[in-house]
């Protein structure tokens, strides 16, 4: 089927602003691998600033698709969610940090494997599928961690290792995300979305 001009216009904008996007959570997965660098008492605030700035992003990005618009746009809110968490600290005496970190990805994992379903063309398929397992398999990679992490966070605070492997973490999902969104981005603005 031949699009028109008009309706092609549209699938480029919308794909130029997927694209920026993309672009903008892979940034973001560059600033959080780093991360470790920085003061580790402030780890947390800096982990709420990205999964906040990678949540608008993801949140843009979604509402610009067709075929899987809600459950796009309801996994960046999450993150937006959970980054609003870490920044305000509700969180603290209710759950250890990685909980949050854990459920975030187990729940985004779901949305991503129903956004698999309703993706239009194989390739967005393909890495929205990518994406999922990503989440899927740091949120696992977490579960089988906490007991470890838990003791040492215990005993001596947040050590930069643990600081490091939780931020890699996030940056391999937010890396996940922003590569997905580009494709996502080439497919609409080759209008096959």
């Amino acid at each position: 089927m031949v699009k028109s001009g008009s309706d092609a216009r549209i699938d480029n904008r919308r794909g130029i602003l997927t694209l920026i996007t993309g672009w903008l959570v892979i940034a973001v997965a560059a600033v959080t691998f780093v991360l470790p660098l920085g003061d580790p008492r402030h780890a947390g605030r800096m982990i709420g600033l990205l999964l906040l700035a990678a949540g608008v992003m993801e949140t843009v990005a979604g509402s610009q698709r067709e075929a899987a618009r809600l459950p796009s746009v309801t996994a960046g809110a999450l993150t937006v969610g959970a980054g609003v968490m870490f920044l305000t600290g509700e969180w603290r005496g209710l759950l250890p940090a990685v909980n949050i970190i854990i459920i975030w990805l187990a729940l985004r994992s779901l949305l991503l494997l129903v956004a698999t379903w309703r993706a239009g063309t194989s390739s967005i398929r393909k890495w929205t599928a990518i994406a999922a397992a990503t989440d899927f398999l740091l949120a696992a990679l977490l579960v089988v961690g906490v007991s470890i992490a838990s003791l040492v966070y215990n005993l001596f605070g947040p050590t930069q290792q643990l600081v490091a492997s939780f931020s890699w973490v996030l940056a391999l999902s937010f890396l996940a995300t922003g590569t997905m969104l580009l494709e996502v981005a080439n497919c609409e603005r080759e209008g096959a979305a």
